[in-house]
């Protein structure tokens, strides 16, 4: 099971799921978090209206 979760960890980072994120503007990285944790929580929250 290790080994699968390593694999499957190596390909999200060559995907660029995780690891170092790819901009350069100094924007915060928001993967991995409950939309309602983020700046985006009102925008998502409108579109269920």
């Amino acid at each position: 099971m290790k080994t699968a979760r390593a694999g499957v960890n190596k390909a999200k980072v060559a995907l660029g799921e995780r690891g170092d994120v790819w901009w350069t503007d100094g924007a915060e990285d928001f993967n991995r978090r409950q939309v309602k944790n983020t700046p985006y929580a009102q925008w998502y929250e409108s579109l269920n209206n």
